[in-house]
């Protein structure tokens, strides 16, 4: 994982890069760990109905001259936790549209 100001660059297992924008990080503290939600700039990424897939990782963010890296989420409970924190924050965007 690369980071830019708002972007990272997504490797896969097969080594296809993929350009990616963040949406928004947070840490917690219950897991210790930072998690990133983010979602393929690409207009490929779009499913029939015209949403993009938006996916998250569990990250340990690099050094300055350091690529960051994307871990893959472990337990149940740490989906539950991602999970009322992604309801969260889409109630706060369909607020902030009314």
């Amino acid at each position: 994982m690369e980071h830019g100001d708002r972007h990272i660059t997504v490797v896969d297992e097969q080594g296809n890069e993929q350009l990616c924008e963040i949406l928004f990080t947070f840490e917690s503290d219950d897991f210790g760990k930072s998690y990133v939600f983010y979602y393929p700039v690409s207009a490929e990424a779009e499913d029939e109905d015209g949403e993009t897939e938006v996916h998250v990782s569990a990250f340990i963010p690099g050094d300055e001259n350091e690529e960051g890296e994307l871990l893959p989420i472990e337990t149940e409970e740490e989906w539950d936790m991602i999970e009322e924190v992604w309801n969260t924050f889409c109630a706060e965007q369909e607020e902030g549209e009314e």
